[in-house]
């Protein structure tokens, strides 16, 4: 390959993956995927257990080697330049080692000598803000002070590239919120986050695009703005009697669900006639109306009855 083509100043892209492809036999492993992650962009990777995300990161980062296909970071390739790339990309894995250390100061100490770094004032605020206690041993702590841990091993490089593998597994709620903020100022920064995760509402708050992984599959890619401004709303309405059901039916309101035996109806309105609906409404015995949200696991959902139904035709 031409060393032009390996000069990361001449794409856009953070991450290139290409046909990726490692089989392990028995339907396992991963097989022809494609996506690419530009830079200064945040991309969400979903999936269940055994789906195949970690496989993926783990060839992303270069520590394994693929049957087919290639991975690029940052224009180079990740397989032959895997001591390369890790200048720029920090990585936090689903399963954190650490080192024989005595204490997690002593494992940061060691971290920013590694990486030259000699200002640990932001290393610092991420403690504080994560309520980490550094003095602890790092070989008793929890699954969450691990994972803070590595997390501000990760952030602190400051590095352009941040590859997260379930960065917020064993942090308690009030955490994986402050985490997630974190994350939302590295955004803001101009930092590419890959990220993976089993949360939908984390990745629908911070991601730009996701995509979803099924039996080592990518079965599509969304982007989160397009969930979030469809153009239309849908609202769930039951009136208090059975004739004000049937008048308002008569209405030209589109109906995708008819509940007869609630006096129930659930409509699809576009997002600038939404007036024009409670304006009608002022005119029946509405019992209750609530708004049916539409999110990334409601889209994923009806993805995969999509792909259901389409293999049963």
């Amino acid at each position: 390959m031409s060393k032009e083509k390996d000069n990361p100043s001449n794409t856009d892209s953070a991450i290139v993956v290409n046909d990726l492809t490692k089989d392990y036999g028995g339907g396992r492993g991963i097989f022809d995927l494609n996506f690419e992650v530009k830079k200064g962009e945040v991309f969400g990777f979903v999936g269940t257990n055994g789906s195949g995300k970690t496989t993926t990161i783990r060839h992303i980062m270069g520590f394994l080697k693929q049957d087919k296909g290639d991975v690029r970071v940052n224009g180079l390739d990740a397989w032959k330049n895997s001591c390369k790339i890790k200048e720029n990309v920090e990585y936090v894995p689903g399963e954190i080692a650490f080192p024989d250390l005595p204490t997690g100061t002593e494992f940061l100490r060691s971290q920013a000598e590694l990486l030259g770094l000699e200002d640990m004032s932001y290393a610092n605020k991420l403690i504080e803000r994560l309520q980490l206690d550094t003095s602890a041993n790092l070989k008793r702590m929890s699954k969450g002070m691990k994972q803070k841990t590595a997390l501000v091993a990760a952030l602190m490089a400051n590095k352009e590239t941040l590859i997260l593998d379930e960065p917020t597994t064993g942090l308690d709620p009030l955490m994986r919120i402050t985490f997630l903020d974190i994350l939302h100022e590295e955004k803001a920064r101009g930092k590419t986050i890959f990220m993976s995760s089993q949360m939908f509402d984390e990745l629908e708050d911070l991601c730009d695009r996701v995509a979803m992984i099924l039996n080592g599959r990518i079965i599509d890619i969304v982007e989160v703005a397009k969930i979030k401004n469809r153009g239309f709303r849908t609202f769930k309405i039951e009136f208090t009697g059975v004739t004000d059901y049937r008048n308002f039916k008569r209405r030209k309101f589109e109906i995708v669900r008819d509940q007869e035996k609630y006096n129930q109806v659930t409509i699809k309105v576009d997002s600038d006639n939404v007036n024009e609906l409670f304006k009608a409404l002022t005119h029946y015995d509405v019992k209750f109306i609530s708004e049916v949200k539409y999110d990334l696991e409601k889209y994923f959902r009806e993805v995969l009855i999509r792909q259901r139904e389409e293999k049963n035709v």
